[in-house]
């Protein structure tokens, strides 16, 4: 395994974690939360803008490198899930790109040489 595999792990394991907590402490309804930050206008509604609109790309990048085929679009709407998701997913693939980068990022886009 890679140190870039057990990485993305750790991630997984961390917000895995971290957000069990949260539901635990907070219940499972995030949207009021990250709208209510978002009206404030405040430092916590413009990292929940960043950290969405940072989703939305990552989103993008993954329909784009399946062709947008519709597997390729339902796994760029699951990136709603964040770190838990791109983790799980960056870690799949990089299974079975036997961790080629360039496969790794370009997918169906990957040209054999």
């Amino acid at each position: 395994m890679s140190p870039f595999q057990i990485l993305l792990i750790v991630f997984f394991l961390i917000m895995t974690g971290y957000t069990i907590a949260t539901v635990a402490n907070e219940g499972p309804n995030l949207f009021p939360a990250f709208f209510s930050a978002l009206e404030g206008m405040g430092w916590q509604g413009q990292f929940n803008l960043d950290f969405f609109l940072f989703l939305v790309i990552v989103g993008l990048w993954i329909a784009w490198r399946h062709s947008f085929r519709p597997v390729g679009i339902l796994l760029g709407l699951c990136i709603t899930g964040g770190m838990i998701f791109l983790s799980a997913y960056l870690l799949v693939i990089s299974f079975q790109t036997n961790g080629d980068m360039r496969a790794m990022l370009l997918g169906n886009h990957l040209q054999k040489d």
